[in-house]
């Protein structure tokens, strides 16, 4: 049934379950799913082309419970994630282009700038600010930008989006972290259609993974959603900083 043993399986959708509700959050739900795949025997692209189909359902789910909560208007989201559909594929597609050995030495950096900025800023809460820049410039820039990122590599993306929506769009942290999920939901997809085609995913594993990610994601969407800022912030710290570390370890370990 499964591409893997049923015991390997049932780590795998554990690990997805916790990575739905961390990732609903404060992203980086990668962390926790990709070096599971890798150590369940996927080669690294099956791994990250499983990792999007599963994720997928994740971020669906997040996405949906913002937008009944009335944190996010998907409707209004639509042309931004057009462009990180296309985005997204297009950063697939160039994956081998890039040099995987300068993406890992220089992310782990901006990672660390990413939790330094949560943890160290003041003022930082639900309440929202002045954008810095109209919506029509952040969808043409900062949007493709991180969805091209999302395609070749992943790891960070949904802290990327999150702090472009607070830095650049003006979002306080609970109504970023909601319209993270539909960027995220499309670069997922967009990344997803390329590997599909190209026939590299476990769909079974991928699948069950996704059922757990759903169950995971609702937890913590509710959860976010009841303590706002005063969890979301520490939990991206916290995300950012591990996704560093495994990203130092990989480079220097």
């Amino acid at each position: 049934m499964f591409e893997v043993t049923l015991a390997t399986a049932l780590i795998l959708i554990l690990a997805a379950f916790v990575a739905g509700f961390v990732d609903a959050i404060a992203g980086g739900g990668g962390l926790i799913t990709m070096p599971v795949l890798l150590l369940a025997g996927a080669d690294p692209v099956t791994a990250l082309a499983t990792n999007k189909l599963q994720g997928t359902f994740g971020s669906g789910t997040a996405m949906v419970a913002y937008a009944r909560a009335g944190h996010v208007r998907p409707g209004d989201q639509v042309a931004m994630a057009a462009v990180a559909v296309v985005a997204a594929g297009a950063g697939a597609l160039v994956a081998h282009l890039i040099p995987a050995g300068v993406l890992r030495a220089i992310m782990p950096l901006v990672l660390i700038g990413v939790a330094a900025f949560f943890a160290l800023k003041p003022g930082l809460s639900d309440a929202n600010r002045v954008a810095r820049m109209p919506q029509a410039v952040f969808a043409a820039t900062a949007v493709p930008l991180i969805a091209a990122y999302d395609g070749f590599f992943g790891p960070g993306t949904g802290s990327f989006y999150m702090i472009a929506f607070v830095m650049l769009a003006g979002f306080g942290v609970l109504k970023a972290t909601a319209h993270t999920k539909m960027l995220n939901l499309a670069s997922n997809a967009g990344s997803l259609a390329v590997f599909a085609f190209g026939g590299a995913i476990w769909w079974a594993v991928g699948l069950a993974m996704g059922v757990a990610q759903v169950a995971g994601a609702s937890l913590g969407a509710r959860a976010a959603m009841r303590v706002g800022a005063g969890l979301i912030k520490p939990l991206i710290v916290i995300t950012s900083t591990a996704m560093a570390l495994r990203l130092f370890w990989q480079v220097w370990g």
